[in-house]
C-alpha cells in the first residue's frame, strides 16, 4: 500500500517510519527544507510520561483568571474575535471537572508509557543517538499548595504503573546537586526514574535520514494546500512543490501538520478541535559542568521543564493561545531567563541563551487524535500539543497498526476504532463525529 503522510516534524517521522517498517510504501510531505524544523525544532526535550496531568483540571479555571492580564503568565490567553479559540475555551472547562481530568490523565499516561517503550526499541534497533540522557524526570515545587495538588495525580500515575515516587526537598537535591542553590524554597519534589531527555530535532531528523534510506520519500519545500474528496475517499492532495501546483495521489493518507490540521481536514467535513499553544524555549551553553543539571527537571509552579542536550541547557514552556502568529514575546522569553538564572545562577551563560517559539497542537483534553476518519482511506496523528515528542513512537506504531487493520497494544480512546474486535478496521466515525469522540 502507497501511503502519503503530511508533516515531517516528530509525529509524522516516525509514523513515516513505523509504516516503512511494516513494509509499505512512504511518502512525506513537508513545507520545510528538512525535518523537525517547526514545532519539533527546540521543545522542551523531555520524554515525560510523568507529565500526563492534563492543563484541564480543577484547578486550572481559576488560575486562568489569575493569569489573564500577566504578560508572563505560564498559560496565557489572549482573547480573540476567534470562534475556534472560543469553542476550544469552552471545551477546556468542560474538561476541568476531576472525572474528566482523571479520564484524561489516564489516557495520556498509557500513551505515553507505551510510546517510551517504542523510543527505547527503536533505539536499541537503529543506535539512534539524539543527547538522548536516560536519568529520569524531577518534578519540584516551591508552592506548598502546588506540591499538595500533586500528590493525588501522582498516586494515579503509580496506580497506572508510572513510578512517580514522592520525595523531600533533600532527596531531590541528592538525586540533582544542581537544585541545592534552592534547596531551603522546596516544598516537595516528585521523581520518575524511567523518564529521559533529549533533543527532538535531532531524534526527527537522523530518523528522517534513516527512514530515507530504508525507502522513505521525503518531499521536503512541499506546501500542501488541500485534500480532494470522492465519496466516502480522499482522491488526492493538492500542494506547491518547486512553484507548481500539483496533486499527489496515494493509497491511504494520514494528516500529521499539527496546528495546522484542522485547515486542511474541515474542508473535507472533518472538525479537529485543535488550537496552537505557542510555547518558547531558551537554549544555552553550559558554563559550569558542576552546576549543569543531569537529571531533567520540571518547575512546576512556573510550567517550565529543564532538559541536558550534551552542551547546552533547554529551558522551554507556557503556552499562549493567541493565533497563529509566531511572533517573540521578548517579555515571556526573558522571564524563562529571570527563572532559570534563579534555579541555576551558574549552570549556563544565560545571557547568550538563543530565544524560541513554536505552535503546539493543542487540543482541550490533551488527548490526542490518532485513527480513522469517516472517510475511509484519511488517518489523523495529531494533536499532541506539549508531548508530541513524548507521545510520537507511540502514535506512529499505533497508526502503522491501525492502517494494516490490527489492534494497537495499548488502551487508548483512538478515533474510530472500535476495541475488542478482529479488525480493529470494523467501525468508522462519519467526519462530523470526530469531533465529539475526541474534542
Amino acid at each position: 500500500m502507497h501511503v502519503l503522510v503530511m508533516g515531517a516534524g516528530v509525529v509524522g517521522t516516525t509514523t513515516a517510519w513505523y509504516l516503512r517498517k511494516a513494509g509499505h510504501e512512504v511518502t512525506v510531505l513537508e513545507r520545510c527544507s528538512g525535518a523537525g524544523q517547526e514545532t519539533s525544532f527546540a521543545n522542551g526535550g523531555q520524554i515525560s510520561v510523568s507529565h500526563a496531568e492534563p492543563w484541564a483540571n480543577p484547578g486550572a479555571p481559576l488560575k486562568v483568571l489569575q493569569w489573564l492580564f500577566k504578560d508572563d503568565a505560564p498559560l496565557l490567553f489572549r482573547l480573540r474575535r476567534d470562534p475556534a479559540q472560543w469553542r476550544w475555551g469552552l471545551r477546556f472547562l468542560m474538561e476541568c471537572t476531576a472525572a474528566r481530568s482523571r479520564h484524561n490523565l489516564i489516557q495520556i499516561l498509557n500513551l505515553g508509557t507505551y510510546s517510551r517503550d517504542r523510543l527505547q526499541e527503536l533505539r536499541r534497533e537503529t543506535g539512534l543517538d539524539y543527547d538522548h540522557l536516560e536519568k529520569g524526570i524531577l518534578h519540584f515545587y516551591t508552592s506548598e499548595k502546588e506540591f499538595k495538588e500533586a500528590l493525588e495525580p501522582s498516586r494515579i500515575m503509580r496506580e497506572m504503573g508510572c513510578d512517580r515516587q514522592v520525595i523531600d526537598a533533600a532527596e531531590a537535591v541528592r538525586l540533582e546537586p544542581a537544585l541545592r542553590h534552592i534547596q531551603q524554597q522546596i516544598a516537595g519534589a516528585t521523581f520518575t526514574a524511567d523518564d529521559e531527555s533529549g533533543d527532538a530535532r535531532l531524534f526527527t531528523q537522523r530518523l528522517a535520514a534513516l527512514a530515507a534510506d530504508k525507502g522513505v520519500t521525503f518531499h521536503y519545500g512541499t506546501q500542501v494546500l488541500g485534500l480532494n474528496r470522492e465519496g466516502d475517499r480522499i482522491s488526492g492532495v493538492r500542494v506547491i512543490r518547486d512553484g507548481h501546483h500539483q496533486v499527489l495521489t496515494a493509497d491511504s493518507y494520514v494528516l500529521s501538520l499539527g496546528s495546522y490540521s484542522p485547515m486542511i481536514a474541515r474542508p473535507v467535513g472533518v472538525s479537529l478541535n485543535i488550537y496552537p499553544a505557542k510555547g518558547y524555549s531558551i537554549t544555552a551553553p553550559v558554563k559550569s559542568p558542576e552546576d549543569a543539571y543531569q537529571v531533567s527537571l520540571t518547575d512546576d509552579e512556573y510550567k517550565l521543564v529543564y532538559s541536558r542536550l550534551g552542551d547546552r541547557l533547554r529551558v522551554a514552556g507556557t503556552a499562549e493561545l493567541s493565533g497563529f502568529s509566531r511572533e517573540l514575546n521578548l517579555t515571556r522569553c526573558r522571564a524563562i531567563v529571570k527563572r532559570s538564572q534563579e534555579v541555576l545562577p551558574d549552570g549556563a551563560h544565560w545571557d547568550q541563551a538563543e530565544f524560541w517559539c513554536g505552535l503546539r497542537p493543542a487540543t482541550p483534553s490533551n488527548v490526542p487524535y490518532i485513527g480513522r476518519t469517516g472517510l475511509e482511506n484519511l488517518y489523523l496523528n495529531t494533536g499532541h500539543g506539549t508531548l508530541g515528542w513524548t507521545h510520537s513512537c507511540g502514535s506512529g506504531s499505533a497508526i502503522a497498526d491501525i492502517i494494516d487493520g490490527r489492534e494497537p497494544e495499548l488502551d487508548f480512546n483512538f478515533v474510530g476504532v472500535e476495541r475488542g474486535s478482529p479488525q480493529v478496521s470494523g467501525q468508522k466515525l462519519s467526519p462530523r463525529e470526530v469531533q465529539s469522540k475526541n474534542s
